[in-house]
């Protein structure tokens, strides 16, 4: 499994990374492949807040559906 040294990632296979003024999020290689082929996904709008821990959206694929939970609080 892939796991860049510059990913901060959360228990619940979310992870956070910051670039220049911005913190990119996505979930870890363990999540897709086991949710397999997305075929959805809902993510907050940018600028909208969100809080550690939280429910940030949703993605969904053909097995399932997951929430997707903050792994950093911000804007």
């Amino acid at each position: 499994m892939n796991h860049p040294s510059d990913l901060k990632y959360a228990e619940t296979h979310e992870w956070a990374k910051q670039e220049a003024d911005l913190i990119v999020t996505g979930i870890s290689d363990h999540a897709q492949e086991s949710l397999g082929d997305l075929v959805y996904v809902e993510a907050p709008e940018v600028g909208s807040i969100v809080v550690k821990g939280e429910q940030a959206g949703v993605v969904e694929s053909v097995k399932t559906a997951s929430d997707i939970h903050a792994p950093v609080s911000g804007m």
